[in-house]
């Protein structure tokens, strides 16, 4: 087919992934309409004339809107994301419509998810927040080492497999977990990883299976003093067990880049309002970080989800499938 006559209509397209979008869709061939706000039943029909549209990852795209979406033609629609728990995927087959999901960088993820084990073991905020209080005195518990600890690696695919390169250039010992094992790292069953672990890091999809797929009875497993990371989706974690287990000293400390619930927190200004209950007493603990869903968001990153957008729209077009 004629590349040209294709049409994206790309929706909550924040100013940084805007400049994107304009500077590599003319490459393709490719016109796109770019709308600030996330898609919705109110702002389907801007959708008219293109048989695909983009979404970002917090925008939960409903039935509803699926079906508003396909009253006007879509047949298409790509999510800027590795994941598409966000999205009602069996309704929108039902209704004729496609998804995909982009690839992209999985150093970015990687990178911050080591840099967040660090800044925990190192007790980093605390040393932090001194510091900017001009109490420069040593902690009184030392920090420790990564060659020293076993760290549990849930979920191996491209991001799982990063992470672990990059404890091994640490010298840590690493364990595995995963329903499909791919080789070159130990596996072992989910709850002797969390027996075994100084630091459990998550990285496996958000699914029905795995949502909470670190409940109650799970997080009493882990080690007395351990530590959980999650850069991969909020609700992989049951956070009133994880705040609880954080609150009476059970666990040594979490690093949350994504949150159940983030939705309408995460990427807004909350100064001068109240946000979650949860979320506010995980903050006000000295062995918390929580940043806002922001892991994956570096320049390669995101100039590889823009790009994968158009590209899947394009193979769409031209018949190609897609998982």
């Amino acid at each position: 087919m004629d590349e040209a006559a294709v049409g994206i209509t790309v929706y909550g397209c924040a100013p940084d992934e805007a400049a994107l979008f304009r500077e590599v869709a003319p490459r393709f061939g490719v016109t796109p309409t770019l709308i600030d706000e996330p898609v919705s039943v109110g702002n389907a029909v801007l959708a008219a004339g293109s048989r695909c549209v983009s979404v970002g990852h917090q925008t939960v795209v409903s039935r509803e809107v699926l079906a508003a979406l396909r009253r006007v033609g879509v047949a298409y629609l790509s999510t800027r994301s590795a994941g598409y728990d966000h999205i009602d995927v069996g309704y929108a087959a039902s209704v004729g419509i496609s998804v995909g999901s982009v690839a992209y960088s999985p150093d970015s993820v990687a990178d911050f998810s080591l840099m967040l084990m660090l800044m925990l073991v190192r007790d980093a905020k605390s040393v932090l927040r001194r510091a900017d209080d001009r109490d420069y005195r040593l902690n009184d518990v030392r920090g420790k080492e990564l060659r020293d600890l076993t760290v549990g690696v849930v979920g191996t695919g491209r991001i799982g497999a990063a992470v672990v390169a990059r404890l091994r250039g640490f010298g840590a010992r690493v364990l595995a977990f995963d329903r499909r094992p791919r080789g070159g790292v130990d596996y072992v069953g989910l709850d002797e990883l969390l027996r075994l672990s100084d630091i459990v890091t998550l990285h496996t999809p958000l699914t029905a299976e795995t949502r909470h797929l670190l409940d109650r009875r799970r997080i009493e497993l882990m080690k007395t003093g351990s530590f959980v990371v999650n850069t991969g989706r909020g609700p992989l974690l049951d956070t009133a067990a994880l705040v609880e287990a954080l609150e009476d000293g059970r666990l040594g400390g979490a690093a949350l880049d994504v949150l159940e619930g983030e939705e309408g927190t995460f990427y807004a200004d909350c100064r001068g309002r109240a946000v979650d209950d949860l979320l506010q007493r995980l903050q006000k603990l000295p062995n918390v970080l929580v940043s806002p869903h922001t892991a994956y968001y570096t320049g390669h990153a995101l100039s590889d989800i823009v790009e994968n957008s158009i590209v899947n729209c394009l193979e769409f077009e031209s018949g190609k499938q897609h998982d």
